[in-house]
């Protein structure tokens, strides 16, 4: 397929896909009264909804983009260091984390996943955490927005630049209308497109396979053997070292430490809800990536001799030219499309809630007491602004090496010094670790990254997990030393707090 060689028909396809998403959000306008309607959905969010929610809240285009490069060149590891890594991760999380989610929402009322570090900590603690989790989103969200404008250029010849702006402007208007409400229903529409969409290339590629000779099984012996492992040899990217240590970063992020995926636990009525929405998340991480590489597995049979850059920039756009007729096209890049909106939309919502619960209110005071109609207003200005932020950090995609190093080296490496106050917070074994163990090990994982900036070299596999590491040890590090040795009284509130957080009432 070559650049802009969509039909007439492919165009009305994306249109009405448009269509619908925008008129779900218009729908969804009616259930929103409130910032907690807004954000958490009231707490009425059913599991298998919740679900299907987290999972394509969990990938974008960078799918499309950056891995479709990884796809090509590396093959069938990508599987096992992304998917399955997130698989186990979320499982893991099903029973450790996900439940206090809804727990922690009943015992205080929150809407935002950084609102209980106040009470946790202190509002300093709270204040660090929110503020550098929303610069390490506004990198992460500019990155999606890169890799939807590399597909819309890929598909239709649009400048790049342009498809940053029409796709972050069409996510603004539906998410700022409809809220949580809005993306989860828009994340069911566009996970059944994609399913659809994602179906029909599988078969089609599948199909074609057969021109070969070659089937489902016998194609694997047709590419590269470096292409066919679980694990890439040496160190770096896709090797078993780089899995193993790249599953803390899922881990963490998967359950919470990212928070539109908190958001989704959030949201569910209680901790089984909670339980079972992980597990549905975690079963489609196992199946569908097989599906959806399947036809990137192929690459190199298909178009032979690309480059990874060639292949980020045009793969998945040239399948779908090469195998859909003319419609379909079209319904692969809607689908495409949602992915990327889903976790845009998912993450400007939630980021919105830090923003206007956990920020603005020390900074004026009068925030903190705005009726149902006034806290409304202020949570679609905020979530329209942090938007407008990400679309810039995409329009300077380049400065950040790109779509795959912004989510792979920024986003992997900041999240961890924000993710470890956060998500330990929730677990009694680390109630000794306070205000001090939050503000050092963010500090010192922050401080690590910085050095890596600034020419500290370390392998790659040790780059990727020292700044979350590092927030790791000294975490612990302090809370024993309050334990033990200042022999510290835990708090009364956050006593209360783990008490609340262990019960399943």
């Amino acid at each position: 397929m070559n650049v802009g060689q969509m039909e007439g028909m492919d165009y009305v396809t994306l249109s009405l896909f448009f269509l619908i998403i925008i008129g779900i959000g218009i729908w969804s306008k009616r259930s929103i009264k409130s910032s907690e309607d807004f954000y958490v959905g009231g707490g009425k969010i059913p599991w298998w909804l919740s679900g299907v929610s987290h999972h394509v809240s969990g990938y974008s285009g960078v799918v499309f983009v950056g891995y479709a490069g990884i796809a090509y060149m590396q093959g069938t590891s990508i599987y096992f260091w992304w998917a399955v890594n997130i698989a186990l991760a979320t499982a893991l999380g099903a029973v450790t984390l996900a439940p206090r989610w809804p727990r922690l929402r009943r015992a205080l009322g929150i809407q935002s996943p950084t609102e209980y570090l106040q009470i946790r900590y202190n509002a300093a603690s709270q204040q660090i955490v929110a503020i550098s989790g929303v610069v390490v989103k506004l990198l992460d969200v500019g990155a999606k927005w890169a890799s939807l404008g590399i597909l819309l250029h890929g598909f239709t010849g649009l400048p790049i630049w342009l498809g940053i702006i029409i796709g972050s402007l069409a996510s603004m208007i539906y998410v700022s209308i409809g809220g949580l409400i809005a993306d989860l229903l828009t994340d069911l529409v566009q996970f059944a497109v994609n399913l659809l969409a994602g179906l029909i290339l599988f078969f089609s590629v599948l199909n074609h396979l057969g021109e070969y000779g070659l089937s489902l099984t016998t194609m694997f012996n047709a590419l590269p053997q470096t292409n066919v492992t679980m694990f890439n040899a040496g160190r770096g990217q896709g090797s078993l070292s780089w899995t193993l240590l790249y599953f803390f970063v899922i881990f963490f992020s998967y359950n919470g430490g990212t928070w539109n995926l908190a958001a989704r636990f959030i949201s569910t009525q209680d901790d089984r809800q909670a339980r079972k929405a992980a597990f549905l998340s975690s079963l489609l991480y196992l199946i569908w990536p097989l599906v959806l590489f399947f036809p990137m597995w192929c690459g190199p049979i298909i178009f032979p001799g690309w480059t990874q850059t060639q292949a980020e920039a045009s793969l998945y756009a040239s399948l779908a030219g090469k195998f859909l007729p003319v419609g379909l096209v079209g319904l692969v890049l809607a689908a495409m499309f949602a992915q990327t909106m889903s976790m845009c939309n998912s993450d400007m919502n939630t980021i919105s809630a830090v923003i206007t619960r956990d920020i603005l209110p020390k900074i004026k005071p009068s925030l903190s007491n705005l009726g149902a109609s006034e806290s409304l207003k202020l949570a679609r200005t905020t979530t329209i602004a942090f938007t407008v932020g990400t679309v810039i950090i995409g329009l300077m995609r380049e400065q950040f090496g790109g779509v795959t190093g912004i989510i792979l080296t920024w986003f992997a490496a900041l999240l961890g010094p924000t993710a470890i106050p956060l998500l330990f917070g929730l677990l009694p074994s680390f109630k000794y670790c306070d205000s001090k163990a939050a503000i050092a090990s963010m500090i010192g994982g922050l401080a690590v990254f910085a050095l890596t900036k600034m020419g500290l070299q370390l392998e790659t596999d040790l780059a990727l997990i020292a700044p979350l590491l590092t927030s790791f040890v000294i975490f612990c590090l302090v809370g024993l030393y309050n334990r033990y040795i200042a022999k510290m009284e835990v708090a009364p509130q956050v006593q209360e707090l783990m008490i609340k957080l262990g019960s399943t009432k």
